[in-house]
């Protein structure tokens, strides 16, 4: 065989090599940028935070709560087949320290006794009520009910079935208050939570549009009366990890982004918005299923395409809890869900994506979402493939296979540890030794096989979003919280 034909042969062999090695490369140049990235977000968060623990003294909660001028809210509760649970959450949603405000109950369609437990315990009555259009509703509000007695702080709706946006738009109409709450009903609420997501409206009344705080995992905890009254972490491995993730992602992420002007993500659990600015956007997006960010990227374009001054904060205190899943199977439904809803919230707004116009979130923080937030589980996904294919191959040395561990899973270790030593460092919650030591087992167990499934259910829900699957919810499977008795159990106070 001649020269020639060796060539011919080996030069598709070549090429190979040389497109792994490439791409090996570009796969860690990416998670040296991704943790980078997140290691400025929590540098912005921590001094912040810092600002935030001197202010605390002088955040005058006690005149806010005693104050005529406090904006009055309306609390906006969707439920769906809530009954074994709704009686307790409104309850506590009544016992939050606010001035004036008032609790609103939508029922979306529910096929059990929600609404008869309701009327039941807080002795309501149907009664004539003019709903207004401001916002389009799809489900129609079939009857209103208010308390026989007393004031009026607990309004029920009951509407046709449209799902929890269009419930939180019939909530929006229902509403008499300048400032609107939107909240879970499983939500766990700290008692001065109003007070403290209100606070930045205010102080600046004039720009600040909409707010929202830190949403942690109350697996572990100790709730009695609807409050945690004892911060724990998990015994479950699962939900360990994801108290380290929504410390970096949701609670140090998000007060960068707030300090740089661009936040795109106010949890649905618990956000505070000014009720003109929604309605002027034009309320909840019934087809996404990421409703909650939705709004706010919209309230962003909207705003931006007004030529108005605004605002859009996070507060780092924190206010509201929520039960993480504790199994595999409703965990992947979750983050295929949450992927999904990304994907579609990012091609409805692509024409603010490194748009100029939109200032940061346009520059800044819509790009980072599709570099470091859409196409990480694809990047992911592919360097587990290529990185150790480009070994076996002899494109890369063992040498270059370190190198891809030290960036992707060693440097992550690194801002997950510190997201932990900030959060520990600020607020103390955890007052015994085994919970900062599960927080680090979390930390350790989040990059192995954790990040690895969670990449592949985010795929799936990237694709759900593009090929146009059908939306589906899925049931949160929730296990309870532990008797209050539990703290006691072993495991050595800190101090």
């Amino acid at each position: 065989m001649s020269a020639v034909d060796h060539a011919a042969r080996g030069w598709p062999l070549d090429m190979l090599h040389s497109l792994l090695a490439l791409s090996d490369h570009v796969i860690i140049i990416y998670f040296l940028a991704i943790n980078t990235v997140y290691l400025v977000l929590i540098t912005i968060a921590l001094a912040e935070i810092v600002r935030g623990l001197r202010r605390a003294p002088f955040a005058g909660h006690d005149e806010t709560a005693a104050s005529p001028f406090t904006p009055p809210v309306s609390v906006i509760m969707p439920a769906y087949n809530e009954s074994a649970g709704i009686i307790e959450a409104v309850r506590a949603m009544l016992l939050l320290r606010y001035p004036v405000f008032e609790v609103v109950v939508v029922d979306d369609g529910s096929t059990d006794d929600t609404v008869a437990a309701l009327r039941a315990d807080f002795d309501l009555a149907e009664v004539e009520y003019v709903v207004p259009d401001d916002v389009p509703v799809r489900g129609r509000v079939t009857s209103v009910l208010l308390p026989r007695g007393g004031p009026v702080r607990l309004v029920v709706a009951r509407k046709d079935n449209g799902g929890k946006a269009d419930a939180l738009n019939a909530g929006i109409n229902l509403a008499c208050y300048p400032l609107v709450c939107m909240v879970d009903a499983d939500s766990i609420l700290d008692s001065q939570a109003l007070l403290t997501v209100a606070k930045p409206f205010g102080d600046d009344p004039a720009r600040v549009v909409a707010s929202g705080g830190v949403v942690g995992v109350a697996n572990g905890c100790t709730v009695v009366a609807g409050r945690v009254v004892e911060p724990h972490l998990s015994q479950n491995l699962l939900g360990r990890v994801q108290a380290v993730e929504y410390l970096r992602g949701f609670f140090l992420g998000r007060t960068g982004w707030s300090k740089v002007g661009g936040l795109l993500i106010i949890a649905g659990a618990f956000g505070l918005f000014r009720r003109d600015a929604v309605v002027a956007a034009g309320g909840m997006d019934p087809d996404c299923i990421g409703e909650d960010a939705e709004l706010v990227v919209r309230l962003h374009r909207h705003m931006r395409d007004q030529g108005r001054a605004y605002r859009i904060v996070f507060v780092t205190e924190p206010i509201s809890w929520s039960e993480a899943p504790s199994k595999l199977k409703v965990l992947a439904r979750q983050r295929r869900r949450w992927h999904r809803g990304l994907t579609e919230i990012l091609l409805k707004h692509r024409r603010m994506i490194g748009n100029p116009r939109y200032g940061r979130v346009g520059l800044l923080a819509l790009p980072f979402y599709v570099l470091f937030e859409l196409l990480a589980p694809v990047v992911e996904l592919a360097g587990l493939v290529l990185v150790p294919l480009g070994v076996l191959l002899g494109a890369v040395n063992v040498e270059f296979l370190w190198h891809f561990l030290l960036a992707a899973y060693a440097y992550a270790l690194v801002v997950s540890l510190l997201s932990v030593a900030v959060e520990e460092y600020a607020y103390h919650r955890f007052t015994r030794w085994r919970d900062i030591w599960g927080a680090l087992v979390g930390v350790a167990a989040e990059n192995i096989g954790y990040r690895q499934l969670t990449a592949w259910w985010r795929l799936r829900g990237m694709w759900d979003a593009l090929h146009g699957a059908p939306r589906v919810w899925g049931a949160m499977t929730r296990t309870g919280f532990d008797p209050p008795d539990r703290a006691k159990e072993g495991g050595g106070d800190r101090a």
